[in-house]
């Protein structure tokens, strides 16, 4: 586009055509275009009138692309006048202004994209790293550090949530490569000091991405002992869910797995006529196997007759989690009982294990059913259940093979009494 174009002018002449555009004669000049007075450029935008109380009529106001400079210009005998900036100075750039220009800026937006510019130059010039990044620099950060984790190893669980609490802390005002910024962002949220230890923690991974380091906050996560429902609870829920949904209920009830150890089942893994169960652990855990219920059996048979797929239950756990909360609210609402409400997945698990020890009274056994590698994690379960009554059931064992039977069904023994051993259990 010639300086003649779509608003500015030039001062060349203009000629006259006739019908077959031959051109005749050129006619008289138009008016030239003033120089900036600042920068003295000509490309000027036209940006308005002004009304001069003088001479009774309006003359033109410019604005300079070059330098942003707007002034008004008359000839002949007023000479020449400029007008101060509509910002109160001159906004003199060291480079010259991009097309989309806007007029009439507020002088706050104008002043801070200007201490913008100019920190953001000062940065580059000293060799800094920017310690503000746009949008895209921040969610292709982000992207690196989730392919980052899943080559060293980490579960797509563990990768999600890391990176799902660093584009909050992001959004919330924190900056990926301030550590103080997002140690600040972190403690101004009203989260439970376990989601605050889990935020730092997946801060402190991403450092560790780029060989950082920082000094995280501390948090103390008070150790509390989960909810425990009684067996009525759980199969009143069982049985006011979905068709789909009770039997993987069912089946976290009998084994006490985790849901994502139910999530990554497969048909090959599940023998219907012997009915065993085997797991996968995850989360360090030991393999295990399970004989379940007839119950149990039939609810699979119908299930696998129904979905024709190689896993067991979805594999998208959050999805199985919202439309268990929702049937869960339902049935609470309908029974009126607000403790069913208290019930998760996770739930199933410390149910079993508290049972299973209040019936043998054996941690070891407990610990074996969960998969714990280390015998400390089973220990919380034997403080969740008072073992006030005194009903035992008792058996006598005359020979060594009864002892063993006794042993075996989760009996204690007691006490020897004429060559016969005396073994209870609690009922």
């Amino acid at each position: 586009m010639t300086e003649g174009e779509a608003g500015f002018h030039s001062n060349e002449h203009t000629w006259q055509s006739d019908s077959n555009n031959r051109k005749l004669e050129p006619s008289a000049p138009v008016a030239q275009s003033p120089k900036c007075p600042e920068c003295g450029s000509q490309k000027l935008w036209k940006d308005g009138l002004r009304y001069n109380q003088a001479s009774k009529n309006t003359v033109q106001r410019w604005v300079c692309r070059s330098c942003g400079y707007r002034f008004t210009h008359w000839n002949g005998s007023e000479g020449s006048q400029s007008v101060q900036n509509v910002l109160g100075q001159n906004l003199n750039c060291q480079q010259p202004l991009p097309s989309t220009r806007q007029v009439g800026v507020s002088q706050t937006k104008a002043m801070i994209n200007l201490a913008t510019i100019e920190t953001r130059t000062q940065e580059k010039a000293a060799g800094a790293t920017p310690t503000t990044s746009t949008p895209a620099d921040v969610k292709g950060k982000l992207i690196e550090f989730a392919w980052w984790m899943k080559k060293q190893g980490y579960a797509e669980i563990t990768v999600i949530s890391r990176v799902k609490l660093l584009t909050i802390l992001v959004k919330r005002g924190g900056k990926l490569l301030d550590p103080e910024s997002i140690k600040e962002t972190i403690a101004k949220q009203e989260w439970c000091n376990k989601r605050k230890l889990n935020a730092a923690d997946a801060y402190t991974c991403f450092l560790r991405m780029h060989n950082l380091t920082w000094t995280p906050p501390t948090y103390k996560v008070p150790r509390k002992l989960p909810f425990i429902p009684t067996e009525t609870e759980i199969d009143q829920l069982i049985a006011g869910c979905a068709r789909k949904l009770t039997p993987l209920l069912q089946l976290l009830k009998e084994t006490g797995i985790r849901i994502g150890e139910s999530a990554q089942l497969k048909w090959i893994d599940i023998d219907l006529e012997t009915g065993t169960v085997r797991v996968t652990p995850e989360k360090g855990s030991e393999p295990r196997m399970f004989k379940v219920s007839s119950k149990l059996r039939a609810m699979l048979s119908e299930l696998q007759t129904r979905e024709n797929a190689e896993k067991v239950f979805p594999r998208n756990v959050r999805n199985q989690r919202r439309i268990f909360q929702r049937q869960r609210k339902r049935v609470a609402a309908k029974l009126h009982n607000p403790r069913i409400e208290n019930i998760t997945f996770h739930t199933f698990r410390h149910w079993k294990a508290t049972m299973e020890y209040h019936k043998t009274k054996d941690i070891l056994y407990v610990m074996k059913i969960l998969g714990h590698r280390s015998i400390s994690n089973t220990l919380v379960y034997t403080q969740l259940v008072a073992f006030n009554d005194d009903e035992y059931i008792s058996k006598v064992a005359t020979s060594t093979d009864e002892a063993c039977k006794l042993v075996e069904a989760g009996f204690e023994h007691v006490c020897e009494i004429n060559d016969a051993h005396v073994f209870r259990k609690r009922k």
